[in-house]
């Protein structure tokens, strides 16, 4: 009895305790609710100004990872929430905020169409304004009055990309260089994202030419500098992107349309004018906020800056911040009689790509090196630097008699292996031609075969007849013989 009573004690005595905290945390709850009610402003209540303001100081809030670098020279803040500088020789990444987060691009979207263009047409090529890309704007975009059957060059229509950034050349021009490939607009748009994982973006999906808003298309800081670099291949994209002012003259196909310079940082009367700045591309919309790319060269070092998501009024002045941050802490080092590892024999630099960009203060034996064999028959080799595990460049070199000795198997085993790659990869266009071409040789041989086989065939069939006739007659005659010997 007594063992029972105390059961039930201690029952009642638990839920009771039990009864209790669930109070007191609904109470807390409560209070914690309250409070943070009151301790909250709402944003209906912040002005316009207010907003702004607290737009900015959350975008210059977030973190720059390479300030996490070890003795890396801090950078500055920028009031956008991802930025990036690359060098355009080695892709060193220099500074870096937030730079693989997903962004609406707006019009910097144009700087792959034009690179896409650019290695798949031809500057006279014609480019035709189809109904489809004076559907695509509306009241508002970017846009220099192209009208449906309008035809200029692809020239021309570049200009008009870059410059007006007007966002029904940019569709025609992608619609008409995947037609004059015999594809179409949509072929384009493949070799816009094929040509973005082949540079090694990882992050971006490209569905219009334009960079109009559409909820899928988004890229990241690091994509766009990763395409900007490329650029740097194409002296005709400077050319076209450092014009200030353009005029396509009218013609039996198109009226006159005059236009200019977006970018203020190439503007030598503006207050944002940079005198380093060789090229680059504006972007904005609602979704994206302002965004800007720009490629400057101060005679030294050549530089990629994306800004992205930036609030109104600070892509310039990041832009140069930034650049000015790179110039200031950063040098080119050669590798050529520093490179002291007994397996390289000698560090190629014929296009003076032998180098290395490195912060003031840290040196070249602060770097890790590793070495990557072309294999089979090759004594060259990529050298890849690193610091703090971030790549600061990569040069080619000659590997030493000791390493080619010691390594030989090894060699031809990476040559097997780079070729089981290559085939996984697939074929390449001119691999996939001449296969063509030899599929097409072996059918027409064939074909050659075939026919005279069957000529062969018809003639032996015509012999059989012909003797078979002339057995019949010679049988015929021989009959015919005896009765007229019988009859004589």
């Amino acid at each position: 009895f007594l063992i029972l009573l105390s059961a039930i004690l201690v029952l009642i005595l638990s839920l009771c305790i039990l009864m209790t905290a669930h109070a007191t945390r609904e109470n807390g709850t409560e209070n914690g609710t309250e409070n943070a009610a009151e301790a909250q402003t709402p944003e209906e209540e912040l002005t316009p100004e207010e907003q702004a303001q607290k737009a900015l100081e959350e975008a210059y809030a977030i973190p720059v990872e390479s300030n996490g670098i070890k003795n890396w020279p801090q950078g500055p803040g920028t009031y956008g929430d991802a930025a990036i500088v690359m060098e355009a020789g080695t892709g060193a990444i220099l500074y870096a905020k937030n730079i693989d987060a997903q962004e609406y691009p707006a019009s910097i979207t144009k700087l792959l169409t034009t690179l896409i263009a650019l290695e798949n047409g031809e500057m006279d090529d014609t480019v035709t304004f189809s109904h489809d890309s004076i559907a695509c704007i509306q009241p508002g975009d970017s846009a220099i009055g192209m009208k449906e059957g309008d035809q200029l060059t692809l020239e021309q229509g570049l200009y008009a990309t870059l410059l007006a950034s007007a966002n029904e050349v940019a569709y025609a021009v992608g619609e008409s260089v995947g037609v004059n490939a015999g594809h179409d607009y949509p072929w384009f748009l493949e070799q816009m994202n094929a040509k973005c994982r082949e540079l090694g973006g990882e992050n971006s999906n490209f569905v219009n030419t334009s960079g109009l808003h559409d909820p899928n298309h988004y890229t990241c800081a690091r994509d766009m500098a990763l395409i900007g670099r490329e650029l740097f291949k194409y002296p005709e994209f400077f050319a076209m992107a450092q014009t200030l002012n353009y005029t396509i003259p009218a013609s039996e196909t198109t009226e006159e349309h005059i236009f200019q310079q977006h970018h203020k940082m190439m503007m030598p009367e503006n207050k944002n004018y940079y005198e380093y700045v060789i090229g680059g591309k504006t972007g904005f919309t609602s979704d994206a906020l302002s965004t800007l790319v720009t490629m400057t060269d101060n005679g030294d070092m050549k530089l990629i800056c994306v800004v992205l998501r930036t609030q109104t009024g600070n892509t310039y002045s990041d832009t140069r911040n930034l650049c000015e941050y790179v110039y200031s802490n950063f040098q080119k080092v050669k590798v050529a009689g520093l490179e002291e590892s007994k397996d390289v024999k000698k560090i190629l630099d014929e296009d003076e790509t032998g180098y290395v960009v490195l912060p003031h203060g840290i040196e070249f034996q602060d770097l890790k090196m590793e070495l990557e064999p072309d294999g089979g028959t090759s004594d060259e080799a990529t050298l890849t630097y690193t610091y703090e595990g971030n790549v600061v460049g990569s040069v080619r070199g000659k590997l030493s008699d000791e390493y080619l000795d010691e390594h030989g198997a090894k060699l031809k085993k990476i040559s097997t292996k780079k070729e089981e790659e290559k085939n996984e990869k697939g074929w390449t266009l001119k691999e996939k031609i001449l296969a063509v071409c030899i599929v097409v040789s072996i059918l027409l041989i064939l074909l050659f075969i075939w026919m005279l086989i069957r000529r062969n065939r018809r003639r032996r069939r015509a012999r059989r007849i012909a003797q078979r006739r002339r057995r019949r007659q010679a049988m015929e005659q021989r009959e015919r013989n005896p009765r007229r010997n019988s009859r004589r």
